[in-house]
């Protein structure tokens, strides 16, 4: 795919290159709308890594590339406002709630739903998932076909429920948490961008379902404080949690941010749940690997633990692949509060500019041959995905999605079990699965038909030399260095878990070195930890001896 490249001699203050062909009223609202991936892939062939269009009166800003991703993530909310570009949200989570709300405040709520995210409440989800997809496959016999979309759509419904929100929405309001939250989905729309109180039946259905999860909450909080014992689920953290001058959240409050919660760990999750079966099952050689894996690792009845699904390399390649072509999100969107300046481009105040992990994913220069579904990509040899910004299908900087770790944990453990039990087949032809991109949040096409086989294959041994495979090689040097991006780091305190010698992450998140040149009996350790950070907020670097 070739680029055009923008001139590098342009004088400093210039405004972005703009896309031709604008409609009156409209700009270049339909061509986008028709398909937003297809579009922007024009814009940038048209203009390089930066371009501007119009959506009816707005103008907007396409970066695209590693360099252009770092600008985008990294500025302050005070140059790049999250929050005024995400208002589409706000029929949804509430008026003054996580993005409607004012930036010491968001920051607040979004610190209490932290822990729920953290590294230890994190290593018991494994069992819970575990459960609940042995339950959804224990009626299926030996052979029969399903809806993968809608079967990912149920089943991470009930993951994401049963782990975050508490026992009562994942089994005494099952069902009809699941009718609100499907309504609320559909109030993602992309005319509630522009138009978000529009007097659309789809927006009413929005508003009713918010309103009546509101009256389910209260209901729940108030029997929540007649029990003695506490629970510990997100639920549970916001019912106690304070802000700084020590008032609690509302019921309202406590709602929003509770369909903030399962938002960022469902609708998108489902979606890549799907895509990687699919592309599994498009590619038998893939497939055939991950099944090596699994059997060695797992054999057929082996414990999946928040460790063991750390050691399973092959399908964390294949996610993160998956990720690449199919991000859900393909578009995110900030305000332009103050000048931005990139390069020698100047984005005035009022506009809107836009990273793309869709289009950034496809550029050759950083993934060479980018349409090829290719989970190598991502092995110790090739790490193509080692510039930073450049794969950033959970976003990027301080604002990167807080529940990356869990959505990987939850897909890992999904088909650590799934792919054991049954082998899956396509029952269309191949090229009839694409993405849908009428939606928001990108998935499948539905119907999304595949036929599953029980399997009788199951390898009892688990090879050895597969664990050992990724044991670390011996460094030299006398001692390393520590270093910590504070910008990308959110608390989630993995390091401390790893290696407490060397980390300390307190209540608010705030992450201390305790050892500013630690010995290298220490380095195993510290890898562990550089690995394992959700942001990749952590560097070790050794000390060479001479």
């Amino acid at each position: 795919m070739t680029t055009t490249n923008i001139e590098k001699t342009v004088s400093p203050g210039k405004e972005p290159p703009t896309m031709s062909y604008a409609l009156p009223l409209l700009g270049h609202m339909l061509e986008f709308g028709k398909n937003p991936f297809e579009y922007m892939m024009k814009l940038r062939n048209t203009l390089g890594e930066i371009g501007e269009f119009r959506m009816f009166h707005q103008k907007m800003v396409l970066m695209t590339g590693p360099e252009a991703n770092e600008a985008f993530f990294r500025a302050s909310d005070a140059q790049l406002d999250q929050s005024q570009a995400y208002k589409i949200m706000t029929p949804i989570f509430g008026k003054g709630v996580v993005f409607d709300a004012p930036p010491h405040k968001k920051d607040q709520q979004l610190k209490m739903l932290m822990p729920v995210l953290r590294d230890k409440p994190m290593r018991g989800y494994a069992q819970v998932i575990v459960q609940e997809v042995e339950q959804m496959i224990a009626s299926w016999g030996d052979t029969g076909e399903i809806d993968l979309l809608e079967f990912m759509k149920e089943l991470t419904i009930y993951t994401s429920s049963h782990c975050l929100l508490g026992d009562e929405f994942r089994y005494e309001l099952n069902e009809e948490f699941a009718k609100i939250y499907h309504d609320l989905e559909k109030g993602v729309n992309p005319l509630a961008f522009v138009f978000p109180y529009l007097p659309l039946p789809v927006f009413r259905r929005r508003d009713k379902a918010r309103a009546r999860l509101q009256e389910l909450v209260t209901g729940i909080i108030a029997k929540r404080a007649q029990k003695p014992e506490k629970s510990e689920d997100a639920f549970q953290l916001l019912i106690d949690a304070s802000y700084d001058d020590g008032s609690r959240l509302s019921a309202h409050e406590i709602t929003g941010m509770l369909i903030g919660t399962i938002f960022a760990g469902h609708h998108t999750t489902a979606g890549t749940a799907a895509w990687t079966l699919l592309e599994l099952a498009r590619r038998p050689d893939y497939m055939q690997r991950a099944l090596n894996e699994l059997d060695a690792h797992f054999g057929t009845d082996g414990e999946v633990t928040f460790q063991s699904l750390r050691e399973i390399p092959v399908l964390e390649n294949v996610i993160k692949e998956v990720l690449r072509l199919h991000p859900p999100l393909i578009f995110l969107i900030r305000k332009v509060m103050q000048d931005f300046h990139f390069k020698d481009y100047t984005i005035k105040a009022g506009k809107y500019v836009c990273a793309s992990p869709r289009v950034s994913h496809r550029i050759a220069d950083v993934f060479p041959d980018p349409e090829k579904f290719d989970p190598d990509r991502y092995s110790e040899i090739r790490q193509e995905d080692a510039k930073p910004f450049s794969w950033i299908a959970f976003g990027g900087g301080k604002h990167k999605c807080s529940g990356n770790a869990f959505a990987m944990l939850q897909l890992k453990a999904i088909f650590s079990i799934l792919l054991r039990r049954f082998t899956f087949e396509l029952i269309d032809n191949k090229d009839t699965y694409q993405d849908d991109f009428t939606q928001m949040v990108v998935q499948p096409v539905s119907p999304c038909r595949v036929r599953y086989i029980k399997r009788t294959d199951v390898k009892y041994a688990a090879d050895e030399s597969m664990k050992n495979a990724a044991q670390e090689s011996v460094q030299t040097g006398s001692s390393f260095q520590i270093t910590i991006d504070r910008e990308l780091c959110q608390g989630h305190a993995t390091c401390m878990t790893e290696a407490p010698e060397l980390f300390q992450v307190d209540d608010a998140g705030n992450v201390t070195i305790l050892k500013e040149s630690p010995p290298l009996d220490l380095l195993k350790k510290a890898r562990q930890a550089e690995k394992y950070c959700p942001t990749k907020a952590i560097k070790i670097e050794l000390n060479q001896t001479h």
